[in-house]
């Protein structure tokens, strides 16, 4: 016996699809809905399909013969005539369906509006109560859409409505006995039967049941991203792969609380579903069929030859689960402590707070899409919280990762849940207190978050400063409606949001302007990708300084030195107060160090130019010192970032000093020179491998450790004879070999000082003709570009910004001011250096 028989009722069938308004399009035959079979008219009249109770139709009871033991019966209708959008309540009577037995009446059920029976279409909001929509809950094409449908796609789920009919299922109250008929006696409003579906089985047929993970094991790796599960009688989400790396070695991993490396191609994967026992699953892989199932068989072995060859074994995951109030608490307070937080179950299944993401747009790119409240390192994805959530944990062995930023140990352990556990509380510790030590930590480089989403992730990753910058890509504008022209504090004071500004120019290059009580505008200029499409060149980043100045506040030029255009003309002319390191790359050090070397005074500033979920604010962070005589405010961080009294960390901390002397301090000896002493050191929650200080570009002492360690520690006594500078700087083996985070980057865990200055004899000066050269070169290279390549309006055809007549003149100012200061430095100390 089958478990389902779809019926054949033609004979009682007395209209046509045209009674409904679009039955023209109706499936007829056997069909399939919610994964049932309906026998919807026959082969060979497809004509008289329905069962029509109208005026033109039956009007009295009409007896549908079955003859089956059915345990339910599942009916495809649909109302033809409501009047609920009129303001009539629901539950009017509509028919009077009853079940006749070998022996009598076995039960009548009468059929109400918007209970059991609906009209199509169904309005929003009004689902009927007892029926289900004809067709299942789904989700949407995981790799293509509409653009119009871009934000409802990231819901990765849609609500089902009916398409033809709803359906209802009775339950025989006597499973099994026979069913000798179903008696229909209409009441006045019209309606059409469609199908009967006989069940055999005791499931219910239509009603949902909670989803469970089911987890895949391959004999090969696969993309787990590219595989789909197929449910006919429910619903499945999408597949993601899980990670071959085992619980023991993720919970003994060095970077813990920092991610885990993420391969799309694994040889597990899992996904969410929702199935009837009965349901059969298909696992596809492009058109191939890995695996054919019963739901209710997925835990046995496999048996089929072909399933045996592609996969190891299914699970289903479902031990219970509760419900549990998490709170993380700090060791030393006691008190609940910002932070992010991922839960998973020993297979790797996440399980995050209410509220929060399991996945970040199904793993995919997150551009200005999904960035605040969550994050995704590799294959993990964390929840900032407040220092509590809420949410689903599954009973048994749960695995946990808290991290909160660099002076935190982070937590990776292993829970469990016992059945009735409702609450659960962690502890963190802080190992460190940078504040107390007057070092105050910044991200400079920030898009897309909100003022609140920017207090969220920097009190989750224990951050002083988020400098939110609102700025132009193309036709889009970020972060406009954020901008109050003054910072915004947490209550305690602790963590301080300021809306500011990156303006942009995609080749004489970016500018982050700090500390704004107005707009600069136009935040970007001279077309894609940085402004609109066809946008004439109405600014130059010289300009966008000199008015930053004006308003008392900080030029940064961000990822030192690209777009690598202007930024000579910035550095040369004293319009650029600091140079941000981005990325832990050889070509970011030689060109801060060449700048250096040419005489440069230049303090350097960490930022992550967050703009992607898979990026943590803070990440690459500048740590600001400010003196104890000083309050630790956003005007004395900024302030004393212009003096140099900076590091950039990716992770370790370091101090750093030369006789007393810290980053942007000048030291002065004699002249003839002498020795000074420098002591660095380096402290990380990441395995570290060499500490370094540099002189002049040039590493004069080292220390390292060559399987890595949490701390690194270097005094040297080091000879200077000339001008020069010293910077203790820490990373992998050899310093440049990189240690990537899990990050969307992938930068290196790494720390820099700016330079501690030291003078011989007279005020600090260096020169180097290679970079005064170079720096010349780049000068003619952005004249010529607004010559020969910049989209220039037509003269007089356009009132600018400046409000003068010759635009280009105005455009060359900077570049003809900073040639004629280079060419007074080559005057000046070229003989000197030469001589």
């Amino acid at each position: 016996m089958e478990d389902y028989e779809a019926l054949d009722i033609a004979q009682w069938c007395n209209e046509g699809p045209q009674r409904m308004p679009d039955g023209a399009k109706m499936p007829r035959g056997l069909v399939t809905l919610r994964g049932l079979p309906f026998l919807i008219g026959t082969d060979n009249n497809q004509e008289k399909c329905l069962l029509y109770f109208g005026p033109e139709g039956y009007r009295d009871p009409v007896a549908i013969t079955l003859k089956r033991p059915a345990k339910w019966i599942i009916f495809a209708h649909r109302l033809l005539e409501t009047h609920l959008l009129e303001g009539e309540p629901p539950g009017k009577e509509i028919a009077v369906y009853r079940f006749q037995g070998e022996s009598g009446l076995i039960d009548e059920r009468i059929i109400r509006e918007r209970f059991e029976i609906s009209a199509l279409p169904v309005p929003w909001g009004q689902l009927p109560f007892a029926a289900v929509a004809d067709q299942h809950d789904g989700v949407p094409p995981r790799f293509e859409g509409r653009w119009d449908q871009v934000g409802w796609r990231q819901t990765e789920a849609y609500g089902a409505y009916p398409r033809w009919f709803v359906l209802w299922g009775w339950k025989n109250p006597q499973p099994g006995a026979l069913i000798e008929a179903v008696i229909v006696e209409p009441k006045e409003r019209p309606f059409v039967i469609a199908a009967l579906t006989v069940s055999f089985l005791d499931e219910d047929p239509l009603r949902s049941r909670p989803a469970v993970p089911v987890v895949f094991q391959f004999r090969e790796k696969r993309r787990g991203d590219r595989l789909v599960l197929e449910v006919d009688r429910g619903k499945a989400g999408y597949v993601y792969p899980l990670p071959d790396e085992s619980p023991e070695v993720f919970l003994q991993h060095p970077f813990k609380g920092w991610g885990q490396s993420y391969d799309p191609e694994s040889s597990k994967a899992y996904a969410w579903v929702s199935a009837q026992p009965s349901a059969t699953i298909r696992l596809k892989e492009g058109d191939q069929s890995l695996l054919i199932r019963r739901f209710a068989d997925l835990n046995a072995a496999p048996t089929d030859d072909r399933e045996t060859k592609e996969v190891v074994s299914v699970r289903v995951l479902d031990s219970g689960k509760n419900w549990v109030h998490t709170t993380v608490l700090d060791e030393e307070t006691g008190k609940p402590v910002p932070c992010r937080i991922h839960f998973r179950s020993p297979e790797g299944v996440p399980y995050q707070p209410h509220g929060h993401h399991d996945h970040l747009l199904s793993d995919m790119g997150t551009w200005h899409i999904d960035v605040g409240g969550d994050l995704r390192l590799g294959h993990i994805t964390y929840a900032y919280i407040d220092g509590t959530c809420q949410g689903w944990l599954p009973r048994g062995k749960v695995i946990v990762d808290v991290a909160r930023g660099f002076e935190y140990e982070p937590l990776r352990t292993e829970v469990f849940i016992e059945p009735g556990q409702r609450t659960l509380v962690l502890k963190i510790r802080r190992w460190i207190n940078m504040n107390e030590r007057r070092w105050f930590s910044g991200d400079t480089h920030v898009h897309f978050l909100s003022t609140t989403g920017a207090h969220l992730e920097a009190q989750g990753e224990d951050l002083n400063v988020v400098n939110l910058l609102q700025s132009q890509w193309g036709g889009l504008f970020t972060n406009t409606e954020d901008f109050l022209g003054r910072p915004v504090p947490s209550p305690d004071g602790k963590t301080i949001v300021y809306t500011n500004q990156e303006n942009r120019q995609h080749l004489l290059g970016h500018l982050i302007l700090l500390g704004l009580k107005k707009p600069i505008m136009p935040w970007c200029t001279d077309g894609p990708g940085e402004a609109e499409l066809g946008g004439s060149l109405e600014a130059t980043m010289s300009w966008w300084a000199d008015e930053c100045k004006k308003q008392g506040g900080t030029v940064i030029i961000p990822h030192f030195p690209a777009p690598n255009g202007e930024p000579a003309a910035l550095v040369v002319t004293a319009r650029a107060d600091a140079v941000e390191m981005l990325q832990h790359s050889l070509y970011q050090h030689i060109e801060y160090y060449r700048y250096l070397n040419g005489g440069y005074r230049l303090p350097l500033v960490g930022g992550t130019d967050k703009m992607t979920s898979d990026v943590p604010v803070g990440l690459y962070r500048t740590y600001v010192y400010i003196p104890t005589d000083e309050p630790f405010d956003y005007d004395h961080w900024c302030k004393n970032l212009r003096l140099g009294r900076t590091f950039i960390s990716g992770g370790p901390l370091l101090h750093f000093q030369v006789e007393g002397a810290l980053p942007g301090d000048t030291l002065r000896l004699p002249a003839g020179g002498g020795y000074v002493e420098a002591e660095a050191v380096a402290e990380s929650v990441f395995p570290i491998h060499t500490l370094q200080i540099v002189e002049a570009g040039r590493v004069v002492a080292e220390v390292s450790s060559e399987k890595g360690c949490r701390r690194l520690q270097l005094r040297e006594k080091i000879k200077v004879e000339r001008h020069t500078w010293l910077a203790a700087r820490v990373g992998g083996p050899g310093y440049t070999q990189v240690i990537p985070h899990f990050d969307g980057w992938r930068r290196g865990i790494m720390a820099h000082s700016s330079p501690i200055y030291i003078a011989v004899g007279e005020h600090w000066w260096m020169y180097s003709n290679e970079t005064a050269q170079y720096i010349m070169t780049l000068l003619e290279g952005g004249l010529c570009y607004l010559r020969e390549q910049s989209c220039l309006q037509e003269k007089g055809k356009a009132t600018h910004v400046h409000g003068e007549t010759d635009h280009l003149a105005w455009l060359e100012r900077p570049f003809h001011e900073a040639i004629k200061k280079l060419k007074e430095t080559m005057n000046r100390f070229g003989q000197r250096v030469n001589g």
